[in-house]
């Protein structure tokens, strides 16, 4: 969730607060991504009301710690690479880690197409799952783990990772789930 929705500031004292948005409308989203903060450091997560999503914020000294991949500007300017303990912890847990990219950036959508048989317009409709992002960091961080999975995908645009292979979208679904 933080290398989609989240920020990392810093304030007083050496102190940095992780902001993670979380849309309104998935609350069991911000559920999971509040316990998920509360587990990591055993902090207090406070919610800040913004217009249509609710920010959660956490304050602890060890963020930079334990997501190096902070630094000035946005991310997508700058390069996100994992630090190999990071590395060991995705490989281990590559589906909650795809999950949260998903929920963060992505989305499963039903598509339709029409084709013509014997003569009449049949149209057909099947799931899909986007992944969008600026940066091509995280979108290759996203492909490895698709990979790693044995997920086929391909990448339509340079900014836009796509799982439509009926297989696929049902091996993604294992590990993503709904967004609720």
């Amino acid at each position: 969730m933080y290398l989609g929705d989240g920020h990392i500031s810093p304030h007083r004292r050496g102190v940095h607060a992780l902001s993670i948005f979380c849309a309104d409308d998935w609350p069991g989203v911000m559920c999971e991504t509040e316990a998920a903060l509360s587990a990591a450091l055993s902090r207090k997560v406070c919610h800040i009301p913004r217009q249509g999503c609710t920010e959660l914020k956490c304050y602890s000294k060890h963020w930079p710690c334990l997501l190096p991949q902070h630094g000035p500007g946005r991310k997508h300017t700058r390069p996100i690479v994992l630090e190999p303990w990071q590395e060991e912890v995705v490989d281990e847990h590559t589906g909650l880690f795809l999950r949260g990219l998903f929920h963060s950036d992505g989305c499963r959508i039903t598509n339709w197409t029409t084709r013509r048989v014997a003569g009449a317009t049949k149209r057909y409709e099947y799931p899909r799952y986007f992944f969008t992002n600026r940066s091509s960091h995280i979108l290759d961080l996203c492909g490895a783990g698709l990979d790693r999975l044995g997920i086929a995908h391909r990448r339509p645009r340079s900014d836009t990772i796509s799982v439509a292979r009926r297989a696929a979208v049902a091996a993604l679904d294992e590990h993503v789930g709904p967004k609720h």
